[in-house]
């Protein structure tokens, strides 16, 4: 693993912590939540001028699948993140005041509900590259060899937080965020703060997993089919040497 490899993967997982910290905005306070942003942004433009090459290689992307879900994803998510900094310069009560509407109760919903929108985007963005992100893991603790026990231990403990992600969908009342919808039912921090942070992150282990095996079993199937189609017409043929004459027997 390289030491250039190492940083990306340190400031993407440093993204994606100042994304879930910038949700728990009543826990945090404004000023907080608006540096987290500015600081998840920035990490973001690094993330993108590391990956400048991916993005000059989209028209030669090939026509798979899973290529083409892989590019939809991340356009949605760079349309997401910048729909997310408009909307933040709209609301904002510190760094950039100026900017800020007089009335901003919309703007408020619509970037509350894109932020949980992006929670999704990102898990399913690192579902899709989670043998990548195993692999590294796997060189960074030096192990070498497979292990069935641990794989069956790794493997209980995926479907345990995809449990806990279908129930923390109703905990944090999921559905209206989405829909950008106005709600009072809003997280107690007074009562809990991890356990709002256990709730976003078995979600986003949710989507991970979902897509992670969606991706499994549409390879399988894949696999399935190319070996059970029929032999190309040229091979019927090398095994039949006179197939004129036997037509006309």
């Amino acid at each position: 693993m390289t030491p250039v490899f190492l940083l990306r993967l340190v400031l993407d997982c440093t993204a994606a912590g100042l994304l879930l910290f910038a949700f728990a905005y009543f826990w945090q306070g404004n000023a907080a939540h608006e540096l987290a942003g500015i600081g998840m942004f920035v990490l973001l433009i690094i993330h993108n001028a590391f990956h400048r090459r991916w993005f000059a290689a989209l028209p030669k992307v090939p026509r798979e699948r899973r290529a083409k879900f892989n590019t939809a994803m991340t356009m949605m998510l760079l349309a997401g993140m910048v729909a997310l900094l408009a909307t933040s310069l709209t609301i904002s009560e510190t760094l950039f005041a100026g900017l800020r509407l007089d009335d901003d109760s919309t703007a408020r919903l619509i970037h509350a509900g894109i932020a949980y929108w992006l929670l999704l985007i990102v898990a399913i963005h690192l579902g899709l590259r989670w043998p990548l992100l195993m692999a590294a893991a796997r060189k960074l603790l030096g192990i070498a060899h497979a292990n069935a026990a641990r794989t069956a231990v790794l493997r209980l403990m995926a479907i345990g937080i995809a449990v806990q992600g279908v129930s923390s969908v109703f905990a944090l009342n999921l559905r209206s965020r989405l829909l950008f919808r106005i709600s009072l039912d809003w997280w107690n921090f007074e009562e809990s703060v991890v356990g709002f942070f256990g709730h976003c992150m078995a979600v986003a282990g949710l989507c991970m997993f979902l897509t992670y095996y969606s991706m499994q079993w549409l390879q399988h199937r894949k696999r399935v089919s190319a070996s059970g189609r029929p032999a190309p017409r040229t091979q019927v043929m090398k095994h039949n040497p006179q197939p004129e004459r036997l037509q006309k027997d």
